[in-house]
């Protein structure tokens, strides 16, 4: 699971990264507003716990981005601003949660677990591009109704392209998408695994562009 905490006190979230890091979440922090619009704009992320009062642009304004950009990604809000007005426009303007500092880690854990777990019901485990299929929950895929022998990192790989279809996909997210615990996946490896799927769904009239210098993409094949 991919956490982004955006907050601009570097002891705070310095330790909030090593604490969900200990839980086996994939962890990134930034500190500035306006750099975390930018990449909430090209990055996909599980969950964003966010602080209101941040330099170069507010936390509510960079709530109100990421709605208006249609996701139904699971936002925590994680604040020392504690006035009932407060509470009421984030999540007015689309916050899940709302918690104010100082906090109790276990309750920010559960309440991460909470969001996660409804973030993941709310995405259609059921995905489909020509005849290739994958069920999100069973973790498993099939090509004209036959069963797809992948690794688990394969069908990591292939998840992350298929749910964004159409849509160039860069090594670092498919970087991000099989780290854990800081662990680096290489360039090749990542060029390794989309090779053996083109292999492996080639016959399904599916296909994945390179772009060089950008990623990759997934299309239904062009038939003449």
């Amino acid at each position: 699971m991919r956490v982004l905490i955006i907050e601009d006190d570097p002891v705070l979230a310095d330790a909030l990264s090593r604490s969900l890091r200990q839980a086996r979440y994939w962890v990134e922090w930034v500190s500035q507003g306006r750099l975390a619009d930018e990449l909430l704009s090209s990055k996909q992320f599980d969950l964003v716990i966010l602080d209101l009062s941040l330099p170069a642009m507010d936390g509510l304004e960079i709530l109100r981005r990421i709605r208006q950009r249609g996701s139904l990604m699971p936002v925590l809000i994680l604040t020392a601003r504690d006035k009932l007005e407060d509470r009421v426009q984030g999540l007015d303007l689309g916050a899940d949660d709302y918690l104010t500092k100082p906090y109790e880690l276990a309750e920010l854990e559960a309440r991460i677990r909470a969001l996660l777990r409804r973030g993941q019901t709310a995405i259609n485990p059921q995905l489909r591009i020509g005849a290739l299929t994958l069920d999100s929950i069973g973790h498993c895929a099939a090509l004209n109704g036959t069963p797809l022998e992948l690794s688990a990192r394969e069908l990591s790989v292939l998840e992350l392209l298929m749910v964004r279809a159409g849509r160039v996909v860069s090594k670092e997210q498919i970087s991000a998408q099989l780290s854990g615990l800081g662990e680096e996946i290489s360039s090749n490896a990542i060029e390794v695994y989309v090779h053996r799927l083109r292999k492996k769904i080639e016959v399904g009239n599916v296909n994945i562009r390179t772009l060089r210098g950008l990623g990759y993409l997934m299309e239904k094949a062009h038939v003449n």
